[in-house]
């Protein structure tokens, strides 16, 4: 269809190419200034895009901003050519959405249009029957069994066989590393190996890029730099002509795809050959169990990569600098750590109660997926009144969500983990959730992430491998606060720069 109008389009796009290269520049200036914060004005054609432009990469930040004095924490924002969106801090819509009117919020289409060549009709870029089923798919996933395999067979043999050789070799070396690009690694052949039952080595000493590392890698950052064009026009017409970063996208998918196809061939044959095999690996199960086809599965796997890889370690990037702001908590997760054995097994991890609390309590503060959004599928009204026309996008900001006094209180800037903890009258502490509408950093209601416990086992099983026998020291210019960015999942602007220092009992 695109390409049937294509004729149609040209003189059209030739008017605009200058307003399109306007508002594409990028502004070198971003503004850092959080003072006489205003909702954005509105401009025909263009709406809010000249503010959203002028503030460069502080974009979540500043939408965060915005909530704390938008009435209800919640405003209209007025994108290029009459594009309806809505951002919201408030629970109440939240769970509205999310919940309430759950069959009347869906995927937005941007979304799901801006990520389809990445992950097609995958459990995260779909909606209605096909979702349930995959979902349905998917929850046979993570049961305990799986969650324990995953934790003592596949973590621990990636801590020990790997990353602790790294760490300690930087040691010898005093070599700087990238700890954000070293955590990405790790997660990496952590979801490689738990999904397909495949060790792509991308966490190795000389830290070499897979080809398919590296094009998962470039499909997810050209995926997710798609949102911040003003107009989806202006990818879709560099991969009409297969120019730029869309020919990279299409090279890197097309590699991405290939390979996933490739390693479900050969477990199909695996299994053909060999009837006794044990099926501990997803892929092995899916595969087993029904005779679902070929792009299905791909579909799936990617997705499971996606979620495993990049939110986890974003996670876990954000909760290191936090530590090394905060020497307090770093000393009760060491006190947590010694309590417990050596080989530190999977019901251990489960009770390492304080680390628990200190990742919900980083992730408040710096959320993987700092913004979701849903479609109206038809007309609404919002808990605050709000009239929502058919078509508009709603956006939850989790990130700001993370740091409103009303939700948090007037300590909502400290690193607290205690404020998730409480007597469980034995002398003991228990760890107590907030409601998934207040903090939606696992989403909420029939979407609420199935691999929240997966995720925590996996965090937690990091951490006390990490801190147990190591003190991960950021480079100084790090004092100041990194800049937090997004593309499909969060990111530290510049990497994560450390040098690490075998910790002394």
């Amino acid at each position: 269809m695109f390409e049937m109008l294509l004729p149609y389009l040209l003189p059209i796009l030739l008017l605009t190419l200058p307003l399109l290269f306007f508002l594409t520049k990028p502004n070198k200036k971003s503004s850092t200034n959080t003072n006489n914060i205003t909702i954005p004005k509105s401009y025909p054609l263009i709406g809010s895009y000249l503010s959203f432009r002028n503030v460069g990469n502080r974009r979540i930040q500043w939408l965060s901003d915005i909530i704390q004095i938008a009435p209800s924490a919640t405003f209209n924002l007025n994108r290029p050519l009459g594009t309806r969106q809505i951002i919201t801090g408030n629970p109440s819509t939240v769970q509205h959405i999310l919940k309430n009117q759950f069959s009347n919020y869906q995927k937005s289409t941007l979304f799901t249009k801006t990520l389809y060549d990445l992950l097609d009709t995958g459990i995260f870029n779909t909606n209605g029957e096909n979702w349930k089923f995959q979902r349905q798919v998917a929850s046979h996933e993570f049961n305990t069994k799986s969650l324990r395999k995953f934790v003592e067979d596949v973590v621990d043999t990636e801590l020990s066989d790997r990353l602790i050789p790294i760490l300690s070799l930087s040691i010898q070396t005093k070599q700087i590393l990238d700890f954000q690009d070293i955590l990405q690694r790790f997660t990496f052949d952590n979801i490689c190996k738990i999904s397909f039952g495949f060790d792509p080595e991308y966490l190795t000493p000389s830290t070499n890029k897979t080809s398919f590392a590296k094009a998962f890698e470039d499909a997810t950052e050209i995926s997710g730099k798609r949102f911040r064009l003003p107009l989806p026009v202006i990818w879709k017409m560099k991969k009409c002509f297969n120019i730029g970063s869309e020919k990279r996208l299409h090279e890197a998918i097309t590699q991405v795809r290939e390979f996933a196809k490739k390693i479900i061939r050969e477990k199909k044959l695996e299994l053909k050959q060999k009837l006794s095999l044990q099926t501990e690996d997803m892929l092995s199960r899916l595969l087993s169990s029904s005779h679902f086809e070929e792009d299905f599965v791909t579909n799936i796997v990617i997705s499971f990569i996606l979620a495993g890889k990049d939110s986890t370690s974003a996670a876990l990037t954000w909760f290191f600098w936090l530590l090394w702001k905060n020497p307090r908590v770093e000393e009760e997760i060491l006190k947590e750590i010694n309590e417990k054995s050596t080989s530190l097994d999977y019901d251990e991890v489960k009770t390492m109660v304080y680390t628990h609390a200190a990742l919900s309590e980083s992730m408040r503060l710096y959320p993987p997926v700092p913004m979701d959004s849903k479609e109206a599928i038809n007309d609404d009204v919002l808990p605050d009144g709000k009239v929502v026309k058919k078509g508009t996008m709603i956006t939850y900001h989790v990130y700001a969500m993370g740091r409103m006094e009303s939700l948090w209180g007037e300590d909502w800037a400290e690193f607290r983990p205690e404020r998730w903890l409480e007597n469980d009258g034995y002398g003991k502490r228990a760890f107590v959730p907030r409601d998934p509408f207040t903090y939606p950093v696992f989403q909420a209601g029939p979407r609420i992430c199935l691999g929240k416990e997966m995720a925590f086992m996996q965090m937690k099983r990091i951490v006390a491998g990490i801190v147990g026998k190591f003190k991960v020291v950021p480079e100084p210019h790090l004092a100041e606060h990194p800049n937090f960015i997004s593309f499909v999942t969060s990111q530290m602007e510049g990497g994560f720069p450390v040098t690490v220092h075998k910790r002394i009992p």
